[in-house]
């Protein structure tokens, strides 16, 4: 303000001089104009010396002024300093994330929001095949062709990653991880599993391997204690209670096998060749029927179809039929005598739902994230007892993760539990 005044006043003076002086020669008007000019080419000159500073010489120290210039001149010189500063800091930044982006073994490629290739590290020259001579500005999926790798980056949907071969090497494999950041910008990273993947197929074949050649040993001793039971009358009671024992353990061990058999296909064998829309309640009734033998008729099992699903589900019959029993054998086995167990077909909102809803002791919450693991048991001495292999729940995620299908669990201790198998509605034909 104290500038801005002075300035003021330097516009009064120099007017004020001009009118006398004006005045002294009978020119008032023309003094007077003379002093605004004088005033007027003192601003332009250092309007001059401000742009010629800006332009030529916006490093160097500011013109030397006074007065509401002067005041000018240091802000602008002040907020300039702070300016570079500012930028140093960034460029700094910027400089030790590329460097920190350089030394992963991982790809990293940012996208602009069209999906435009901007920027990515060495790795991805190797993993991904980039060239920053030609491929700066080309589109994504102008460079990753595979046809699962244009779906999922146009799905939108990176809650999970996407395991893929190398584009350059196909004995490599890749794991492809996608997140969207700022202005609908996306940003690729891509992981060699190699290993991981070689380790979990050699798991996958020796699990397959020793079930496979578990089977007929079991068989045979299944087969030859069901005829030594024949002759249970004949044999001391001790003896054939040790019998009956053995059949029942060799009996579990053969649903074990037949599970783990089972989980080896649904991870190795690529599907869809049986596929087919299902008649779901007829379905749901022979489901019913097996569960009630299992049962003993000693749970009321009912069948509920939503009078405006009519819809099929395109889907594997077999696969569809194990998914559905394991959930509700699960259902008979962990319920007590005379619990309601329904087998439900429904639409949903994504599609059409499969639910198997039971009345029982329900499930502690901090269960469930773990209940489609491998022989995880929520109680593992009752678990054992009736008869379950551990494996029925992994069956169901697998068989569903094969039709685009997801598996929601909804428990309370005390309240039953709800299974349910939402199948999008491209799964899903009128």
């Amino acid at each position: 303000m104290r500038s801005w005044s002075r300035e003021l006043w330097r516009l009064a003076w120099l007017a004020t001089a001009g009118l006398l002086i004006g005045g002294i020669v009978s020119q008032a008007g023309l003094g007077l104009a003379a002093g605004l000019a004088v005033c007027l080419g003192y601003h332009l000159r250092q309007l001059r010396a401000l742009y010629q500073w800006l332009t030529l010489h916006p490093q160097t120290e500011p013109p030397a002024a006074s007065g509401m210039w002067g005041e000018l001149f240091d802000r602008l010189y002040r907020y300039q300093k702070s300016q570079r500063l500012t930028q140093s800091r960034l460029r700094a930044t910027l400089a030790r994330i590329q460097e920190s982006s350089e030394a992963m073994r991982d790809s990293v490629v940012m996208l602009d929001r069209h999906g435009d290739l901007e920027w990515w590290n060495s790795a991805a020259n190797d993993m991904l095949g980039l060239q920053a001579a030609h491929d700066r500005g080309q589109h994504i999926t102008n460079l990753l062709r595979d046809p699962r790798f244009v779906a999922y980056f146009n799905a939108r949907d990176y809650r999970e990653p996407l395991t893929l071969p190398a584009p350059l090497d196909e004995r490599r494999i890749l794991q492809y991880q996608i997140t969207l950041y700022g202005d609908d910008e996306r940003l690729v990273m891509a992981r060699d599993i190699t290993r991981l993947h070689r380790l979990e197929q050699m798991r996958r074949d020796f699990v397959a391997n020793v079930s496979h050649e578990l089977r007929t040993p079991l068989t045979v001793l299944a087969g030859y204690l069901e005829t030594y039971l024949d002759l249970a009358d004949h044999l001391p009671d001790r003896l054939a209670r040790g019998l009956t024992r053995m059949q029942e353990q060799t009996l579990r061990m053969q649903n074990l096998v037949n599970d783990l058999l089972l989980l080896s296909r649904l991870e190795i064998d690529q599907g869809g060749n049986d596929h087919q829309p299902l008649d779901m309640p007829r379905l749901l009734e022979g489901v019913k029927r097996d569960a009630l033998a299992l049962s003993g008729d000693h749970h009321v099992i009912m069948v509920e179809v939503e009078e405006a699903c009519s819809d099929r589900l395109v889907a594997s019959e077999q696969e569809i039929c194990s998914a559905v029993s394991n959930l509700a054998f699960n259902a008979v086995r962990y319920t007590a005598a005379g619990s309601h167990i329904t087998l439900r077909w429904r639409r949903h909102p994504k599609g059409a739902c499969l639910e198997v809803e039971d009345n029982g002791e329900g499930i502690d919450p901090v269960h469930i994230p773990r209940l489609t693991e491998r022989f995880y048991r929520v109680d593992k001495g009752r678990s054992t007892a009736t008869g379950g292999t551990g494996l029925g729940l992994a069956i169901v995620k697998h068989v569903l993760l094969r039709h685009d299908a997801q598996l929601e669990i909804e428990s309370h201790p005390g309240r039953g539990a709800l299974f349910r198998c939402v199948f999008p509605a491209s799964r899903v034909s009128q």
